[in-house]
């Protein structure tokens, strides 16, 4: 007779304590389906697979020879395209768009309940207001910082959510949880999943373009408009008026008529391929793209050539000051971003600041040591240009169907950090703003505590943020999914509510 330690692994299951305690997991497993099954969390025996309590994903049909054919909506769409500007850094809401009387009253107090805290950097000293006066603007009267006053005098076009809360801290993680929704790397950004779902209007751009800062990229750079697990071809494409797109120009030597036989000889062998093997998808989508970067050859000079503008639009953009040469880089990436948008780009994402270069708040929002003088430099470079591109959206009649949206990782903290005169990380609260196509304006939604704090009341998480996005291009954010690993992956994870609130027309 074979003892428990010599039973070979066939026989396992017959041994009393095995059969034992196989059966003590199967009565468990029972036991927790009839529980999910009443809680209406199993899927039912009729139901397809993939779906959760009977709703189907919408997985967009993609032909892989035109990944970005133009695709219909889940429903009717407000916008048809976004703008996405974006601060890096983590800007100040409270030097900037969200006014608190009591921390003016109550400057250099200690914050009540905030004698022990420590943040990012370390502890922290006593509420202080902010370097800049807040005045009323517009119409609405809305407080905003004299940092921005070109953007202040747009208070009456802007919608304000004062009470959006991040997860984390760190600008890195926070980066990625505005553009993609998860604090690690990997994940789709915003961009990929709107050109995912809806392609684009235009055969000779990108969908999907972002924009880096003259100084350099964000501190996470590629992964704020990668596809992550996204098929590669809804990435962003990343280039601005300094830095044209790599590998695009022909190479010195190879003239143009050299260049047209060569490619209609790859196009024949392709052709050739593709009749001998009709279902090989990856050659397809290797033909559209360099089909449609040829087609860009063409077309991206004379967009990024900005020399065709008036005398008055430079101007108005500060895109000619020659006091401030930072300032006229950045003015030049905002209208580069117009005129992506008025050619059909779908999603545009236009950075202003990059990841530290030259130290901490040089070149980016971060202002830890001495806001006043770091913010002192990034106001101008930031106010006039971006006020002036949501301005001429508006006089072109773009706004009508294109959804701003400002936005940073987190805010930063009422108090001056001990030691120094500038601000911490603070995700929980800070302010975003959104602008054109199917948001209320002027209106202000949502808020934080007397000092600033924290958002206590319509608290927004950046899944509803992004919500509220896809909905506006006409997106339902529970269903646009992508199948990956064993899951229905989303944008908004498992959470996420659109904001009724703010829309113009509420569903």
């Amino acid at each position: 007779m074979y003892s428990r330690q010599t039973l070979p692994a066939s026989r396992h299951l017959l041994d009393r304590r095995g059969f034992l305690g196989n059966s003590v997991q199967a009565l468990s497993g029972i036991a927790c389906a009839a529980l999910l099954a009443q809680q209406g969390l199993l899927r039912a025996a009729d139901e397809p697979l993939g779906t959760v309590s009977g709703r189907a994903p919408i997985r967009p049909q993609i032909d892989a020879a035109h990944p970005f054919a133009d695709r219909p909506a889940h429903q009717p769409a407000a916008a048809r395209r976004v703008l996405v500007i974006f601060c890096s850094g983590a800007c100040s809401h409270l030097d900037t768009f969200d006014y608190k009387p009591e921390l003016w009253r109550r400057h250099g107090q200690p914050m009540p309940g905030g004698e022990k805290l420590v943040t990012f950097q370390g502890e922290q000293g006593n509420l202080t207001r902010s370097p800049w006066q807040f005045r009323p603007r517009g119409q609405s009267g809305k407080m905003i910082s004299d940092l921005l006053p070109h953007l202040g005098s747009l208070a009456d076009q802007l919608c304000f959510l004062h009470s959006v809360k991040g997860k984390t801290n760190t600008h890195g993680p926070g980066e990625n949880y505005m553009s993609t929704g998860f604090t690690l790397d990997g994940f789709p950004s915003v961009g990929s999943w709107a050109t995912y779902a809806l392609g684009s209007e235009n055969e000779n751009l990108p969908a999907y373009v972002a924009i880096p800062d003259p100084r350099g990229v964000p501190q996470n750079s590629v992964n704020n408009w990668g596809p992550g697990f996204l098929p590669a071809a809804f990435q962003g494409t990343d280039f601005n008026t300094s830095k044209p797109i790599r590998n695009l120009s022909v190479p010195a030597g190879i003239t143009d008529q050299r260049d047209q036989r060569t490619r209609r000889f790859l196009r024949q062998l392709n052709e050739r391929h593709l009749q001998q093997f009709p279902g090989d998808t990856e050659l397809a989508a290797r033909i559209s793209s360099y089909e449609l970067a040829a087609s860009m050859q063409l077309s991206i000079p004379g967009i990024t050539d900005i020399s065709s503008e008036s005398a008055t639009t430079l101007r108005a953009y500060g895109a000619d000051d020659p006091a401030n040469a930072l300032k006229a880089d950045y003015a030049r990436n905002c209208i580069l971003a117009r005129r992506l948008l008025e050619r059909g780009v779908r999603f545009v994402q236009l950075f202003n600041g990059a990841y530290q270069t030259g130290g901490e708040g040089v070149s980016n929002w971060d202002g830890h040591k001495v806001i006043e003088q770091q913010y002192g430099v990034h106001g101008p470079i930031f106010d006039q240009p971006t006020a002036a591109l949501v301005n001429d959206l508006g006089e072109r009649g773009l706004l009508e169907d294109t959804l701003v949206v400002w936005c940073t990782e987190f805010g930063r903290m009422p108090t001056f950090q001990k030691g120094a005169s500038g601000r911490d990380h603070n995700p929980e609260g800070f302010t975003c703003w959104l602008a054109g196509a199917g948001v209320k304006a002027p209106f202000s939604w949502g808020a934080t505590d007397e000092f600033g704090y924290r958002a206590i009341e319509n608290v927004v998480s950046v899944h509803d943020f992004h919500a509220t996005i896809l909905h506006l291009l006409g997106l339902d954010h529970e269903r646009l999914t992508f199948y990956y690993n064993g899951l229905e992956r989303r944008l908004t994870d498992t959470e996420g509510a659109v904001i009724q609130a703010i829309l113009s027309q509420p569903a």
